[in-house]
């Protein structure tokens, strides 16, 4: 049998560990639960089987609506076992949005992880009419709920398990009847320039994304993956559902999200995926945490420092560095690196990804500095894994060269195009969209960047996201706004310009917990996070680092002005997508007053906005904006 879907590597799997190596990890109620390969197979067996019982017929999607744990790699598995489609939805969706991937993507059944997921479900179920059941694992709290549309996991199992004495050998026919083109899941665009297309990703695809990777890494059965980015992301299938199947490496699942960090350092993975915003998160707490140390503390970690990025230069550059250099990093590592990354459960990282937007090369510098070996990928849902920054070959302001088996080109005007068998297999129910991005099997993928000589690839932009000044000079918003997430006060910032402006201006969010510790060891009393924001020793805070970036900017592309937004961008109100990425067109039109007043004469902006909380409830806020020039510095 060739293994050219999920669940026949799975299957293959399974016969060589049986009982004797475990697959998966997770901590429940503060004790870590373990399943091994044929309880993982078995799990997906009789869930298939209960899938069977209740009607649902091959080709079917099924919607998975919850946290990463066993049961959504046992779910999937199980629908793509009987030949259905996976359709991941994020957490944090609202019902709309939930109502919007469900009905979009004709789902007849729907897994939910808790009662705050079955809620929703429960509140637009008449407008779900294809869905047959919604099926939950996590029984807290719905003891009491009786609509007969519910159905929990552990019954799922059950009816599994009757199914097989009345129908004995149909899971193993049935799986292995199984394509590889055929669709085993749907991963929804992020939608930052319109409603999210549901991009169809074949078994074929999806294995020839990890088997790649693998082999391009090195992954074995005895790395450690922590699966915490959510399963609805192309990331995660490529890494922990498709990755873990074609290397064998346990899977490690946290008891919250809250506990992440708590749990990575208990688990002591090698293989690490976090999106760019949780990287800038954790070097912004690790900058906040010197700032706050001791002055002895703080003056070791500032001497020792600049051997890590000196050691960096080297492993980048393949240079060996000299035993004096060698001598003083192992010293800087055993009296800084090593607890340093042992207090963010860093210490066993063999290899660590970040990808799903653009990264600071800052941030990349400084990771390896510390001993952290990170790299950057480019690819997405349509594309696949396009390249990855390779061992000894880390050029921090590229994504690194083309993955074997793909090819990577660009069109007259700059766009990165791609071909190869990772390629998605078109949009769902939306042939006109497939046929403007798939011309001639290549890939158009919107974003703009060049090769550089040794083949890495720069990912500079978004095409439509390069704004170009009065004067014509054209610059990238995001190159700056990256920079500035660098910043360990600065959490997000909008970078804004255009045809009709002479300069440059930008929208800050600054990060409360580092910016409320920095202003409490400053004795400065604030209450809320606009009364923060608006502090005066704050805007020159923000404004110091703002300078600084400016440095590194091309004259005509430096801010010149700026704003502490009065709160945080947020996903509930559409400013971000589900994968935190900034929906730069709607905020730019929502806040284009506020915008017009930075490129008036005026200092101070009155702002009345409503907010959306997450329950659903609607605020309102009224304050005053203050503007803020930005002087050149010497």
């Amino acid at each position: 049998m060739t293994e050219d879907t999920l669940p026949k590597l799975l299957k293959k799997k399974a016969e060589k560990y049986g009982d004797r190596k475990i697959a998966m990890r997770v901590k429940d109620r503060g004790i870590w639960q373990s399943f091994t390969w044929r309880a993982y197979y078995e799990k997906v067996k009789f869930f298939s089987l209960g899938l069977l019982s209740l009607g649902m017929q091959r080709g079917d999607k099924v919607s998975i609506l919850g946290e990463n744990k066993p049961e959504i790699f046992w779910a999937e598995l199980g629908v793509q076992s009987i030949g259905g489609t996976m359709v991941g939805i994020f957490t944090d969706c609202t019902p709309p949005e939930v109502k919007f991937y469900v009905t979009d993507s004709d789902s007849t059944f729907v897994i939910a992880h808790d009662q705050e997921q079955v809620d929703k479900l429960l509140q637009i179920k008449e407008d779900l009419p294809l869905v047959k059941r919604v099926i939950y694992w996590d029984p807290k709290g719905l003891w009491s709920y009786d609509d007969p549309i519910l159905i929990s996991f552990k019954e799922m199992l059950d009816l599994g398990v009757q199914y097989e004495k009345e129908h004995p050998g149909l899971f193993e026919e049935t799986l292995e009847n199984g394509k590889g083109e055929e669709i085993a899941l749907i991963c929804y665009t992020s939608g930052t320039t319109g409603l999210p297309k549901g991009a169809m990703i074949s078994h074929k695809g999806l294995v020839a994304i990890a088997k790649a990777w693998r082999d391009v890494d090195r992954w074995s059965d005895q790395d450690r993956y922590v699966s915490f980015i959510p399963p609805g992301w192309i990331a995660e299938q490529a890494v922990g559902v498709a990755g873990q199947l074609v290397s064998g490496m346990e899977v490690h699942f946290p008891e919250e999200p809250e506990t992440v960090h708590e749990n990575i350092r208990e688990i002591g993975p090698t293989i690490l995926f976090f999106a760019p915003r949780l990287w800038e998160n954790i070097n912004r707490m690790i900058q906040a945490k010197i700032t706050d140390t001791t002055p002895l503390r703080r003056s070791i970690y500032y001497l020792l420092l600049p051997l890590g990025y000196r050691t960096a230069q080297h492993r980048s550059l393949r240079k060996q560095g000299g035993w004096i250099l060698k001598t003083l990093y192992w010293i800087a590592h055993m009296v800084l690196f090593r607890p340093l990354k042992d207090r963010v459960g860093l210490s066993r990282i063999r290899c660590a990804y970040t990808a799903g937007s653009a990264v600071s090369p800052d941030i990349l510098n400084y990771f390896q500095a510390i001993g952290v070996n990170i790299k950057q990928l480019y690819g997405g849902s349509e594309q696949g894994l396009v390249t990855i920054h390779l061992d000894g070959q880390i050029k921090y302001e590229t994504c690194g060269p083309p993955m074997p088996g793909v090819e990577v080109r660009l069109s007259p005007e700059g766009e990165i195009l791609v071909r190869g068998e990772n390629i998605f297999s078109g949009y769902y129910k939306n042939p006109e969209a497939t046929r403007e991005k798939i011309r001639e099997g290549w890939y158009y993928t919107g974003d703009f960047g060049y090769i550089d000589e040794d083949r890495h690839l720069v990912v500079i932009d978004r095409m439509e996201d390069l704004k170009a000044l009065k004067g014509g000079r054209k610059f990238s918003p995001q190159f700056a706004e990256i920079r500035l997430r660098f910043c360990p006060y600065i959490k997000d910032a909008l970078v804004i310009g255009g045809e009709d402006k002479d300069y440059v201006t930008a929208i800050i969010n600054i990060d409360l917990d580092n910016v409320g510790r920095w202003a409490e060891a400053h004795r400065i009393p604030y209450t809320t996070f606009t009364d923060l924001s608006q502090k005066p020793e704050v805007i020159d805070l923000i404004k110091r680092d703002i300078q600084r970036i400016n440095k590194f900017l091309p004259e005509w592309s430096r801010i010149r002005k700026f704003v502490n937004l009065h709160k945080e961008f947020d996903a509930d109100e559409a400013e971000l997508t589900r994968t935190r990425k900034l929906r730069r067109a709607f905020v730019e039109t929502r806040y284009s007053d506020l915008i017009a007043a930075l490129y008036g004469q005026q200092r101070e902006y009155h702002v009345e906005a409503s907010v959306t909380y997450r329950d659903g409830r609607k605020g309102l806020i009224r304050t005053s904006i203050q503007i803020n020039p930005v002087e050149e510095t010497p």
